[in-house]
Order: C-alpha cells, then structure tokens, then sequence
C-alpha cells in the first residue's frame, strides 16, 4: 500500500418515505461530493430506506433491495461515470430473507457485499427463518489499501472487533443508524454521551475508521466522522442536519 492522500465524502442524507425520491436525492449528493473531489463516498446503513423495519415480514421484505438490483445498478452506474468507489448500506432482500447489508461498488463495475453480522437491527423474536446474518467479516482491495466494514451494532462487539483486527485493515467503514429513545437531535448529549465511546470502539480495532448515520423525521439523528486509529475525531459534521462531511485522510503502510 502506498502513502497517497484518499479524498473521503461521507453523506449524511434525509431519508424520507418515496424510496425513489431518497435515491435520487442520493444520487445527486453523490456526484456533488465527486464533482468536488471526493474518491471515495460512504452513505449510511439502510440509507435508502431508513432502518424502519418492525419484525413483520410482510411489512419488511417489500424493504429489501436485491443486490445487485435496480438501485446498486443506478450507484454502479454513477460510480463508473464519476470514476469513484462508493460505498451505502441498505437492507437486502434475497429471496424471502432479510439482511442489513453494506456494499462497495467500483469505478469498474465491480460489487463487493458485507452483511451485518450483529442481530441488534431486529427484535429478539424476529422470525430466524427471515432476518438473516452474515458469517464473516470482509477485506476488499482499493488503491488505498485494504478495505473492511462494520455496520452499527457490529462496532460493539468484542469477539467481532478482534477479527477485524486480526485482518489488519487499512480503512474501516461504518455505516450506522442510530437515534435517541425521545427522538431529540441533542449535539451535547451526543457529545457527552455517545461519541466517546464509538470512538473507543474504533480504538480497540485500531483502524481508520469512517462513519455516516442518516437523517429521518422519526429519530435517527445523522451526523458523520471521521476518526483516527487511535479514537481521534479527525473531523466531524454535526448531527441534525442533512451534509457531506469532507475528509482527507492519509492512510500510512503498515509495518
């Protein structure tokens, strides 16, 4: 792995009801953050969505994205033209099976799938024989080194975090979801709360670790960071408000 700067974007969306409308609302954001520079973007988990699921198949499954599909075609498409590697979670429908799924699309067309391997995004007494899980963590290749994921829950796993670790990535990303029991968008609870301890967690994996969450009129309060190996906030965009949250990260080789 080289030394060379990689120009971040992480999107911090509003994520209303049309899916079609988030898409090209994503769509747009998307080639904003290329035209400005951007190598590589990164969306939130369910970003196309919202993590709205409530352990009703029939209410849930319609959710799903097939991967790849009409919507990860339209990424990959905007991916090659614009000559980046874009990254979003969203909630994959295979089948009759549900997974809370991250992908990685090229500049040459290629797909790279991660599936959440946490169960937090649903309830305990969600139907097993629907609301699937990955098994193992994932490493693709990019110029900048190598490249693994974490979605949300995942972060707070210890056994988890130690098999990332033992990969030796050289850039982690961190789609999440996450809002607050009352629904308040709180920039000092966050702060004071919450914020320490992901950056903790991305201490302990020892990664360079970028992170979106997206925005919604039902909780999830956005916000985005980017955060060092050592739990360093090397840059943040405040949670509230819809943005690109810009980072130029020099990614060092490992010894």
């Amino acid at each position: 792995m080289n030394d060379r700067q990689l120009r971040a974007a992480m999107i911090v969306n509003r994520v209303g009801s049309d899916v079609n409308a988030n898409l090209t609302k994503m769509l747009r954001m998307a080639s904003e953050a290329a035209k400005r520079g951007a190598e590589l973007v990164l969306f939130p988990e369910a970003a196309l969505t919202g993590l709205i699921n409530d352990d009703d198949p029939i209410h849930d499954l319609p959710l799903g994205q097939p991967i790849p599909g009409p919507a990860t075609d339209a990424l990959a498409a905007l991916a090659h033209r614009q000559g980046i590697w874009l990254a979003i979670g969203l909630l994959e429908r295979d089948g009759e099976r549900l997974y809370d799924s991250a992908v990685l699309l090229t500049p040459t067309g290629e797909l790279v799938r991660y599936r959440r391997i946490t169960p937090g995004w649903h309830g305990p007494d969600a139907d097993p024989h629907v609301y699937g899980h990955g098994r193992e963590p994932i490493a693709a290749k990019t110029p900048w080194g190598t490249v693994s994921f974490l979605i949300c829950g995942d972060l707070f796993d210890d056994h988890l975090l130690e098999r990332v670790r033992a990969m030796s990535p050289d850039l982690l990303l961190f789609p999440f979801a996450r809002s607050f029991a009352d629904g308040t968008f709180d920039q000092e609870r966050w702060e004071r709360e919450e914020r320490p301890a992901y950056c903790e967690r991305v201490r302990r994996v020892g990664v360079t670790t970028l992170m979106a969450n997206y925005l919604s009129d039902d909780g999830c309060f956005g916000g985005a960071m980017a955060v060092a190996a050592d739990g360093t906030v090397l840059t943040s965009l405040p949670i509230g408000r819809e943005g690109i949250l810009y980072a130029k990260v020099i990614q060092l080789p490992r010894r």
